[in-house]
């Protein structure tokens, strides 16, 4: 299979598959206590969407995430936490798909990939966010927003990059991924 021709098929069956993953993980790592939110599962299968099916339909799985599972299973809570969490996955994904295709492929620029996108993503959340609170009358602050999207997040950003670039190197090495 020559992996530098794109093909849509098996790019929109891995965007359903990962899809599929955002509304699954979330049970697993609801079991553990203290900490399953925290360990952000939505967030892995975007991330892997942008290095398996590129920025286009890693948008649309992170962008489709929330608010599916909000219909599905009624969490998250689609106003502001999922709504902001749409804009913010949606953002990984692009960025993370967009990152991969232009740096070469290596371990450091997967990091590197990950790591913008996980930023950038984590601004946009709050700025939906801060957006969000606003027009319902609520209010979004600086310490609201380092606790939101850093502090609470810190074991999920751990295991996302540690798991990541694991399973990356894996999908480079069965040549699923280029």
């Amino acid at each position: 299979m020559n992996l530098k021709t794109r093909n849509p098929v098996r790019d929109l069956v891995s965007a359903a598959m990962c899809l599929a993953l955002c509304m699954v993980l979330p049970f697993l790592t609801g079991q553990i206590p203290e900490i399953g939110g925290m360990l952000c599962p939505m967030h892995i299968p975007v991330l892997l969407a942008g290095f398996i099916c590129g920025p286009w339909y890693a948008l649309a799985v992170g962008f489709l995430a929330p608010p599916l599972r909000f219909v599905m299973f009624g969490m998250p809570r689609l106003m502001p936490t999922g709504l902001a969490m749409a804009f913010e996955l949606a953002t990984y994904g692009l960025i993370v798909g967009i990152l991969y295709r232009k740096l070469a492929k290596n371990v450091i620029n997967t990091y590197v990939s990950m790591i913008a996108a996980m930023l950038l993503g984590r601004v946009v959340w709050g700025i939906v966010t801060m957006i969000l609170m606003g027009v319902t009358g609520g209010s979004f602050g600086w310490t609201a927003f380092i606790s939101g999207a850093v502090l609470n997040a810190i074991p999920g950003i751990i295991v996302q990059l540690v798991l990541i670039p694991l399973l990356v190197y894996a999908l480079r090495r069965a040549r699923v991924i280029e």
